[in-house]
């Protein structure tokens, strides 16, 4: 019975689990997203990686010890002649013999440091470059994932109130074709009328079908952003009129735009310094290298595998000594590759002139954006006002049959219009900020 009980909470649990809906703010999902998203984890896993990478090179510079374990069964021993005239043999014959034993093994541990090698000063410093490269790409994607989240939640925020648009529209316009259809039976109205606001009605019942599968793509392309599975639920609880209290900004314009502060402006400086470095790379190569090793062995013989035995003897040697590898003559290979990576230090610096042509341009062009997209809410919002007017006198003049379908239909389809086009200006007026503050390398 007890084991019942807890199956029973157990399951409870997980149901429960599994019906709980997430809910987020849009700063909420942008810190998911920092923190969960694919392309984040792959910009982190590759500074891991970077941060590897840097001991490794260290390590090169440590002492490294290194075993080796040999044994030799010989089958058959090779044999080898001598004078037989040694032995008190006749001149001018040969005496067959074989030298050592059948078994053999030897056994040495070989210590060695390096003592100078400027090829390896020079890529310890490439390594923590390359670090910085890592720790750049982290940067940007991590203002990429924020402009995406940005642009998906407002997405999802614009198809959801688009919805609810819609959706009284559509209870409205059904109002009015009840009330038409009643108006006719009475002989006050002709068919005409019923028809006309039935076909705005199908208009518009076929909208909202596109903006229902709409939401759901918006919202998929959310999860995917934040790194969120598919099949999981959210739910956003914030809307585009709050979210267009903070993005209505126009202290924003007037911050000045400073490149050198710039993500991809700092990424294009640590190219440059990794041309650098990779140039000093080559010229180092023709300079001597240095290093000391000590070894240690011991080696058996026997003519029966009884090397492990305690009567064994094993015969000890060591030696020390110091390396010095001079380069000479590469057939002006080095020269070649120190020619190459000066090429590819001068495409590394005019890069970086590029990028700062590229990141003006980029700022100017995001800024009038910006300032184009204030400016067209501001024209949507008093469009919208005026289709609201304008719809209301068209229906009041309708139903007292002043004018006719036709007018109170156009006056409907401009206001449906109006009220969309008044979201798709919040939405660019979010979606030119965030690409505003990416321009600034924010």
């Amino acid at each position: 019975m007890r084991f019942n009980i807890i199956g029973v909470l157990l399951f409870s649990t997980l149901t429960l689990q599994a019906q709980e809906k997430n809910t987020f703010t849009l700063e909420e999902a942008i810190t998911l997203a920092r923190e969960n998203s694919y392309a984040m984890l792959d910009a982190q896993d590759d500074i891991e990686a970077a941060k590897r990478k840097v001991w490794e090179t260290t390590t090169m510079g440590l002492p490294q010890i290194n075993g080796t374990v040999d044994y030799q069964n010989f089958l058959k021993q090779p044999v080898q002649l001598i004078p037989a005239e040694f032995f008190g043999g006749e001149a001018g014959e040969f005496a067959e013999i074989s030298f050592g034993t059948k078994h053999n093994m030897s056994a040495s541990a070989t210590l060695t440091q390096l003592l100078f090698d400027g090829s390896y000063l020079v890529g310890l410093q490439s390594a923590r470059v390359y670090l910085k490269i890592s720790e750049s790409i982290k940067t940007k994607t991590d203002i990429s994932v924020k402009e995406g989240v940005i642009n998906a939640y407002a997405g999802v925020l614009m198809t959801q109130e688009g919805i609810e648009i819609l959706k009284k529209n559509k209870a409205s316009l059904e109002k009015n074709l009840f009330e038409t259809r009643e108006i006719i039976k009475n002989g006050f109205a002709e068919e005409q009328d019923a028809e006309q606001l039935a076909l705005t009605l199908n208009g518009l019942e076929n909208q909202l079908k596109n903006m229902q599968r709409m939401e759901q793509y918006n919202l998929n392309m959310l999860k995917y952003v934040m790194g969120i599975p598919i099949e999981n639920e959210i739910t956003l609880t914030q809307n585009l009129e709050n979210l267009l209290t903070t993005y209505q900004d126009l202290t924003i314009l007037s911050n000045p735009f400073q490149y050198t502060e710039h993500i991809d402006y700092l990424m294009a400086e640590n190219s440059v310094k990794a041309g650098e470095l990779l140039t000093k790379l080559e010229q180092s190569k023709a300079l001597p290298s240095l290093s000391a090793f000590v070894n240690y062995g011991v080696n058996a013989y026997n003519d029966r595998f009884k090397l492990f035995n305690s009567e064994q003897k094993w015969f000890g040697s060591s030696v020390f000594g110091i390396q010095m590898n001079v380069p000479i003559f590469s057939s002006l290979q080095r020269t070649s590759r120190v020619q190459q990576a000066k090429i590819n230090l001068d495409k590394a610096l005019r890069n970086q002139d590029v990028t700062e042509e590229k990141l003006v341009l980029a700022y100017q062009t995001a800024k009038l954006d910006y300032e184009n997209a204030l400016e067209s809410y501001q024209t949507a919002k008093e469009g919208l006002r005026l289709a609201e007017s304008i719809e209301k006198k068209e229906s009041i003049k309708f139903f007292e049959g002043i004018s006719g379908s036709f007018e109170l239909s156009n006056a409907q389809n401009q206001l449906y219009g109006k009220q969309q086009e008044y979201l798709q200006s919040i939405f660019n007026l979010i979606s030119k900020k965030a690409a505003l503050e990416n321009a600034l390398g924010r």
